[in-house]
């Protein structure tokens, strides 16, 4: 028995080591060095971010705009949640299905949507200034506002999705209960399912704070001169300010973590648990004024929700240089999709995001896989340390893991552990997996958890080599976490641009950049053709996985029959 127990120890290091020295390498090891950094020279850098009118400003709207967000997602996400979860009326279905929709839009496309829309050349704006006869646009889209206003629009899915999976797991008859001893409506959905729906709720505006903190699309392209630290750190990293740079993004990489503490500890402090599993009651629509009005508003929150899709691809087929002062764009051709696929200049960002992406989402799958097979499976002595490294790129903001990765990899040092990756192809597909990291091996571990652990044990006492015992037992137990999390992984990784703009190069440019590009040439149509290009990939990512996923199962079952 001790010598199987040895050999299981000894199994367990074979795969613990490689995937702890990858992890330090590529995650702690960067933001060590930011951190190492900031304190080069003693306390000067610090002393200079503190005293700095700009820094101050920057680190004050940050925190302004992830707050903002957290509003603004809530306010949008939790009364359409408990609407399309707890009431039934005519095109509910419908607009369940589309309420997810901004979700399928990458960060950057979202941006360049409600550019097109909202923008101060947008259609939108156009159609009110042609309306009411202005000689000028009725709004510029800058400044803090219009950055929550497009954060609230990208954002709120999190909200709406979180709660609506708690709604659905919630035993409706407690509601039911406190209805029976005369409890009011308010005072149920205060003192009944709000408390139950806490976590929900807390791990939504978690995920919001922390998505608006690292934001860079949005203040980018809607700041109008306006500072926040993810924008003031690649300004400080052009102006040759690395110290103040490495400053900047400790302090807010150090807010994102502090915000996934302050929640764990929050949900230390209170235990929320259902009894029973009751099925969600829908009620009907009594008020016959509200049964012919909420078709109505309905199809407005469609129209709302449909607009910046439609409109990517409207301008997608938009003639560059005709749109100019017209509401709408005056010339169509298909000359953008055409030149995309035969000029091989424009064709070379699709394929450095197809190949960069393959190769962090493979490195993904790899590691992830052995990560949660670790801290599932197997008992070890620094197995803490293992969780607590593939959560943290979690709660690191893409422009801190660019600079990290930028300050380290700068050169080759092999008695420091560093390689000269900047300016090279494989620099962005390293930001990407370590983005990754965390969406692989959460959907991975759960998966894995919900195995009975004997059944490894089963497989190697019946004889089954542990290679066998792997594909025939643990893979197809992990699979479904593993295709989920590696979807995510590579949608994620295929519209990336937070990490994108720090570390790209004309040579391995991404797509997300070459759209900023043409935004930049006033090339609309090609910016939008780019940007549809961006969706399909998305699409194309989340079907293949489900195909996938489908196939062996249905390949499972045969066996099994």
């Amino acid at each position: 028995m001790s010598d199987d127990r040895a050999s299981v120890g000894k199994g367990t290091w074979l795969f613990a080591l490689p995937v702890l020295l990858v992890l330090l390498w590529s995650v702690v090891y960067p933001n060590a060095s930011i951190i190492a950094g900031s304190f080069e020279h003693g306390l000067r850098s610090w002393r200079a971010f503190a005293s700095s009118p700009t820094d101050r400003e920057a680190l004050r709207t940050t925190l302004v705009i992830a707050v903002g967000s957290v509003v603004a997602a809530v306010a949008i996400g939790l009364p359409l949640a408990f609407l399309l979860t707890r009431v039934e009326f005519r095109g509910r279905r419908v607009l369940s299905a589309i309420a997810t929709l901004p979700a399928a839009l990458p960060p950057l496309v979202g941006v360049v949507a409600f550019l097109f829309l909202y923008g101060e050349s947008g259609v939108v704006t156009r159609g009110v200034q042609s309306m009411l006869h202005l000689d000028h646009a009725p709004w510029t889209l800058n400044g803090v506002g219009a950055i929550i206003f497009v954060h609230a629009y990208t954002m709120y899915v999190y909200v709406f999705l979180f709660v609506s999976a708690g709604l659905e797991r919630l035993d409706s008859s407690l509601d039911e209960a406190a209805a029976g001893l005369g409890a009011s409506r308010w005072h149920r959905l205060r003192r009944v399912t709000l408390p139950l729906l806490t976590p929900a709720i807390a791990g939504s505006m978690l995920l919001v704070f922390m998505s608006a903190l690292g934001s860079f699309s949005a203040p980018y392209i809607f700041g109008g001169g306006l500072r926040v630290l993810s924008t003031q750190i690649v300004a400080s990293k052009l102006n040759g300010a690395m110290d103040l740079a490495y400053v900047e993004t400790t302090v807010l990489a150090v807010g994102a973590i502090a915000a996934l503490i302050l929640l764990r500890w929050f949900e230390r402090r209170r235990t929320y648990a259902v009894s029973s599993k009751g099925a969600v009651v829908r009620t009907p629509l009594q008020s016959p004024t509200a049964r012919a009005l909420a078709p109505i508003i309905g199809a407005v929150l469609v129209i709302i929700l449909v607009l910046p899709h439609a409109m990517v691809i409207l301008v997608s087929f938009a003639r560059d240089g005709t749109w100019t002062t017209q509401v709408l764009p005056p010339e169509y051709t298909l000359d953008n999709f055409r030149r995309l696929a035969t000029d091989t200049e424009l064709w070379a960002p699709i394929w450095n995001s197809l190949s960069m992406t393959a190769i962090a989402t493979a490195l993904d799958i790899v590691v992830c896989f052995l990560a949660a097979y670790l801290l599932v499976l197997r008992r070890f002595k620094v197995r803490w340390l293992l969780a607590i490294l593939v959560a943290l790129p979690w709660a690191i903001p893409g422009t801190a893991i660019a600079i990290g990765l930028a300050s380290t990899f700068d050169r080759t040092s092999l008695a420091s552990a560093r390689f000269l990756l900047v300016g090279t192809f494989w620099i962005l597909p390293l930001a990407y997996f370590i983005r990754g990291i965390p969406l692989v091996s959460s959907a991975t571990e759960g998966s894995l958890r919900q195995m009975d652990p004997s059944l490894e044990d089963a497989a190697r006492g019946l004889g089954a080599s542990w290679w066998l015992t792997m594909r025939r037992v643990v893979i197809p137990a992990a699979r479904p976490g593993l295709v989920a999390g590696a979807m995510l992984a590579a949608i994620t990784a295929v519209g990336e641009f937070v990490a994108s703009i720090v570390l790209f190069t004309h040579a391995n440019r991404p797509i997300s950049m070459e759209i900023l590009s043409q935004l930049r040439n006033f090339a609309f149509g090609t910016a939008a053709a780019y940007s549809v290009v961006l969706i399909v990939l998305v699409l194309a990512i989340t079907l293949l996985a489900r195909w996938a996923e489908g196939r062996w199962t249905h390949a499972e079952a045969v066996v099994i029959q």
